[in-house]
């Protein structure tokens, strides 16, 4: 029985969560991936850039909140770095463990009150 490959990370978002303006860092080929969207996308700090942190999350997160997804929007064109963390490795486990409960808190903020 061969074990099932696995799928795409799609949906969790929770390693798009964080605290620091320089957290996911953008290479001069990440930067040419993103293309027209790097400017919307991308702040330097010092000569180094990185991704736009909105609310303590990436700003190419799509918030679906009606099916309760987190989904990146330029996940075709992701920054190297996380293109790196691969879904179910130690260091993907490492984000869920320490920051699981931000996607649901902040889903909790988006939902209309009826449904809170």
């Amino acid at each position: 029985m061969s074990a099932e490959p696995a799928k795409a990370c799609l949906d969790c978002g929770t390693c798009c969560f964080s605290l620091l303006d320089s957290y996911a860092r953008v290479l001069g080929a990440d930067h040419a991936r993103l293309a027209g969207r790097a400017g919307e996308l991308t702040v330097f700090i010092g000569n180094r850039c990185y991704m736009k942190m909105h609310d303590g999350h990436c700003g190419a997160l799509v918030l679906e909140v009606l099916s309760g997804q987190f989904v990146c929007g330029v996940y075709e064109q992701r920054p190297d770095v996380c293109r790196e963390l691969e879904r179910g490795s130690p260091a993907c486990d490492g984000e869920r463990q320490e920051k699981s409960e931000r996607p649901a808190q902040l889903m909790q903020l988006l939902r209309p009150r009826t449904e809170r």
